[in-house]
């Protein structure tokens, strides 16, 4: 039996205020579900069939216990917080829901919104770092690529490369350190790894991050499938990974066999001297001389052990030679 999760608390950030994240069932009462709109902007876009169809048995069985949290807009009222409730009802045809009535801007409702959304035990880590990235512009007032821009700033603070200055904090209206590390930390995520790991599955292949968004696989294989070229193979690829279900190590051993077995110049991975010009150029960009020392260190083990490997060929080279 697979382990659930535990419930990301929030409660100890300082983001968070205590009047968004609690006494939700407080002064319920009920309203028509008609008269009830969805915000422009959602956090969640994605719900799986399965999921909801239990919902729906169950609040057939018993009911909605807990409230739909909704804000007047005009003659309305917009549902901040229990979409899976709300699409629930209207699947089972309620005329009314019982509802918590609070007043709200926008800021507290996007906060609302995005708490309920980043707590669900079942959150995938395109909708975890897609949340993330909304809390943080919601916190700082900054877009998405201002966010990234400042994360890189910190991170390249942290290898030594830059300075950052209270000034520049202020001019650019962003937080520190600390609230930073507070935020991942509900997350079991630290802001370098979400830069490192998390931020680049943003930029998968459509297919491939729309089955990961879906739920139909990992981001650890789906960063594998990424790899592949060209479009119409690594789609053929995806769809029969998610079929069989296939492992990380069949899916990495599949890839090298379809490597292996290319013979006309079109591998579905790179080619040897692609591979060879590819990590020169990285190793150059890196400069892990300069900015991780430690990880030069074993770089520079590994060339030592490349370059004997080499030397072995060539003295088995020149022997065949002089045999001819």
């Amino acid at each position: 039996m697979s382990k659930v999760p535990p419930k990301r608390d929030f409660k100890n950030v300082t983001l968070f205020s205590d009047d968004s994240s609690e006494n939700l069932e407080s002064n319920a009462s009920i309203l028509k579900i008609e008269k009830i709109i969805l915000p422009s902007s959602q956090p969640r876009r994605y719900f799986s069939p399965e999921a909801m169809e239990s919902l729906v048995a169950s609040i057939q069985r018993e009911g909605i216990l807990q409230p739909l949290l909704v804000r007047p807009i005009k003659d309305k009222f917009e549902l901040v917080a229990g979409e899976r409730r709300y699409r629930a009802a209207h699947l089972l045809s309620f005329s009314e829901v019982p509802v918590v009535i609070r007043e709200l801007d926008d800021v507290q409702a996007k906060l609302i919104s995005l708490t309920e959304n980043l707590q669900r035990e079942d959150l995938n880590p395109i909708e975890e770092t897609e949340g993330i990235l909304a809390l943080l512009s919601l916190k700082t007032g900054l877009d998405t690529e201002n966010i990234c821009s400042w994360l890189n700033r910190l991170d390249h603070e942290a290898r030594g490369n830059i300075k950052i200055t209270e000034d520049d904090m202020s001019a650019h209206n962003v937080m520190g350190k600390t609230i930073l590390e507070e935020i991942f930390s509900c997350f079991n995520l630290t802001w370098q790894s979400f830069l490192k790991n998390r931020l680049p599955l943003l930029n998968l292949p459509e297919k491939v991050l729309e089955a990961l968004r879906e739920g139909k696989i990992e981001y650890t294989k789906a960063k594998a499938i990424a790899k592949i070229k060209p479009e119409e193979k690594r789609e053929e690829f995806l769809n029969q990974a998610i079929e069989e279900n296939l492992s990380l190590s069949q899916i990495k051993e599949r890839i090298e066999a379809l490597a292996a077995d290319k013979q006309d110049g079109s591998s579905p991975l790179a080619t040897p001297q692609k591979e060879i010009v590819d990590i020169s150029q990285r190793l150059k960009k890196a400069q892990l001389w300069k900015k991780d020392p430690k990880k030069w260190r074993k770089a520079q083990t590994l060339l030592k052990k490349l370059n004997e490997l080499l030397e072995d060929g060539e003295e088995e080279i020149g022997l065949n030679d002089s045999q001819d």
